[in-house]
């Protein structure tokens, strides 16, 4: 690893944590209104290589490997998962942009990414001007409203989610055909770039990472959702503009209703599908590149 974003320049930021020092990695480019991009599961900050670019010609971009993907730290997690909750990855991307110079941002998040934005823009929300996150809807709807369809589709929610080591062991018996199966499944091997695909390949062959990343989901289905059932009792809403876009051939558009899903937690939602599979940066970069200046204009 890394895929170079071309035009882009490499940094490393190392951030303070309760784990310790934080790197971060980044790529960054242009200028302008700073805007963050967050990447999701099992990838990197590769997935934005198709809209990047562009969006360097109005914006600061600002694209980063979260904690325990990519080029970032890999610590072990903690028995509490705390160490990949979604509170301590956002706390690094604040700390990042803090660090950079951009005391508020827009933020744009996909999949893992997406959940990270909403705990960001939710713990520090003086900091996040506009919200874009890409096929979700919140972790605890999701979790509360699981479905047979549901639990057959995201699978890997469930698996990922069991105790080291067992999806850690049985993923690193042949990581290539899990990615293959993982990613295939959602929309087809054929969308991704080649370099791209081999970074992500990297990343679930490494110990570090594949333990982080379930990591990542352990904290999901436990502290996260503590974090946001707090939320929820205290009546804690997002307060900046949300607008919501998914896969019109995804899961969250078959079982969720995104739009319902995130007005509860949300004052000022809009959004629509997008005719594509999951991975909607890689899959459509020209339709959300429209949606993604549209909004954050």
């Amino acid at each position: 690893m890394t895929f170079q974003i071309p035009g882009f320049e490499k940094k490393t930021v190392t951030v303070p944590s309760a784990d310790g020092p934080i790197e971060i990695a980044c790529q960054l480019g242009g200028s302008g209104p700073p805007l963050l991009l967050l990447h999701g599961f099992p990838q990197s900050k590769a997935i934005w290589h198709r809209i990047a670019p562009e969006l360097a010609r109005q914006y600061s971009i600002v694209v980063t490997d979260l904690r325990g993907y990519g080029d970032s730290s890999k610590p072990h997690g903690k028995d509490d998962h705390s160490t990949y909750s979604k509170r301590s990855m956002a706390s690094d991307q604040h700390a990042v942009m803090q660090l950079l110079g951009h005391q508020q941002f827009f933020l744009l998040g996909h999949d893992r990414g997406a959940r990270v934005s909403h705990r960001l823009a939710m713990d520090l929300p003086e900091s996040v001007l506009r919200l874009m996150v890409l096929d979700i809807s919140p972790t605890l709807s999701m979790y509360e409203n699981t479905c047979m369809e549901f639990a057959k589709g995201y699978w890997h929610w469930f698996f990922l989610i069991q105790p080291e080591p067992v999806p850690e062991t049985l993923i690193g018996a042949n990581p290539e055909y899990w990615l293959k199966n993982h990613m295939g499944r959602h929309a087809g091997t054929d969308v991704f770039d080649p370099a791209c695909w081999l970074e992500y390949l990297a990343g679930v062959s490494n110990p570090e990472g594949m333990h982080a990343m379930c990591e990542d989901y352990r904290a999901s289905a436990s502290i996260d959702l503590n974090h946001d059932r707090a939320d929820r009792l205290a009546v804690k809403k997002l307060r900046m503009p949300l607008r919501v876009l998914w896969a019109e051939h995804g899961l969250v558009n078959k079982c969720c209703e995104p739009l319902d899903d995130w007005g509860r937690v949300a004052e000022e939602v809009s959004g629509k599908t997008l005719a594509c599979g999951h991975y909607i940066p890689e899959e459509l970069p020209v339709e959300l590149l429209e949606e993604v200046k549209k909004f954050f204009r």
